[in-house]
């Protein structure tokens, strides 16, 4: 476990805090068209289409769900209705967190000042944080970016509004694609991959892996590392 005390611990919200349930919101939706199998096809398309959409210039989040569900439907054979991926967009301001992570940030927040770096709009991202329990020093959005996740854009955004760099922080979230690829590449050293089972280990990236927020306080070394029996 590292035992590198980070000026600032900056986060994924969505699926790493935040309990980003799209694939419910998508069975909710849809579950009653399709059988188990299409449904699971369905979630796998719905979540390709969603990382698909975020690549190039930015625009509203509001668009990305809309655009990946029309073209998750025309893949499955469904027909579109833009209130159904309206009604997939208003469940994500619902959301809380996973259960582990108030008590988690709660180990930590008094001792380093946590950033949030998410995929989201201002005017969405505070509904989701303010269920987190904890405080936070700072939370930015890829709208204030002008750029969503995994473009660097917005890392670089946040080191220059925090006036630090890569070295000076640990990124925590529980996905490659969208994190710690970009981490990795920005020459970010203190990575720590929460595993919640959205995509298998990659140790080329070189992090730190924890089952859940609990655990975060022993690897940024605000508690002792566990002895092996």
């Amino acid at each position: 476990m590292t035992k590198f005390r980070p000026k600032y611990i900056t986060f994924d919200c969505y699926g790493t805090l935040t309990n980003f349930d799209m694939a419910g919101a998508a069975q909710r939706v849809y579950g009653a068209q399709l059988s188990p199998a299409a449904m699971t096809q369905f979630i796998k398309d719905f979540a390709g289409y969603r990382l698909d959409e975020v690549f190039g210039a930015w625009k509203p989040f509001i668009e990305v769900v809309h655009n990946s569900v029309e073209r998750t439907c025309k893949r499955n054979g469904i027909a579109f209705r833009p209130e159904d991926a309206q009604r997939i967009y208003d469940e994500v301001s619902t959301w809380g967190p996973h259960p582990d992570v108030p008590a988690g940030l709660s180990k930590v927040a008094k001792e380093i000042p946590l950033v949030i770096l998410s995929n989201s709009m201002n005017s969405l991202i505070m509904s989701n944080v303010e269920k987190l329990g904890a405080p936070f020093h700072m939370v930015i959005t890829a709208e204030e970016t002008g750029a969503y996740k995994p473009l660097m854009k917005g890392f670089e955004y946040m080191f220059d509004k925090l006036g630090c760099g890569p070295e000076d922080v640990t990124h925590v979230s529980s996905s490659f694609r969208y994190d710690l690829m970009t981490a990795y590449d920005l020459g970010i050293k203190s990575k720590v991959w929460v595993n919640r089972g959205h995509e298998p280990a990659n140790p080329y990236y070189e992090y730190t892996e924890i089952k859940d927020i609990g655990g975060l306080a022993r690897a940024v070394g605000l508690e002792p590392a566990l002895q092996s029996a």
